[in-house]
């Protein structure tokens, strides 16, 4: 399985967050640049994000980013379950539909196995993700 470039990138966002320092000021353009993603596609991770409990914002001077609590014990399979959404691994009802679905086997099956990969994340917390040497990598990203 393939995750989408939106869970990705909303991933690594909340990665750099969590190794960010006390006072360290990120800013979405900062992570967006430090991680090479596009501002645009950083900005929309961000407030699906914030919407999700994850992210805390602030504007203005001396605004920026932070992971909250609830974002740094999430479960990473919870997190990409909730950014994939319900969507089918296949597209048996896409047009034209798929002439075997009546009797197919195969959509269930991929169903199931869509199911075992997140649950193979559940136990993955954020924490542990940015266990060194991740976090030391992470640290030395910076806006070029």
């Amino acid at each position: 399985m393939r995750l989408t470039a939106f869970t990705d990138i909303s991933l690594r966002i909340i990665m750099r967050l969590a190794v960010a320092g006390e006072g360290e000021l990120l800013t979405t353009r900062s992570v967006a640049e430090g991680l090479a993603v596009p501002y645009t596609h950083a900005a929309k991770a961000v407030a699906r994000l914030s919407e999700m409990g994850l992210v805390g914002t602030r504007r203005g001077r001396g605004g920026g980013l932070r992971l909250t609590e609830a974002g740094r014990r999430a479960s990473v399979g919870g997190i990409v379950r909730t950014l994939e959404g319900p969507g089918e691994v296949v597209g048996c009802e896409d047009d034209p539909p798929c002439p075997l679905r009546a009797a197919c086997r195969l959509r269930e099956a991929l169903a199931q196995a869509r199911e075992a990969f997140f649950a193979s994340l559940d136990p993955v917390t954020v924490d542990t993700l940015v266990t060194p040497p991740a976090g030391q990598v992470l640290v030395s990203l910076t806006a070029r």
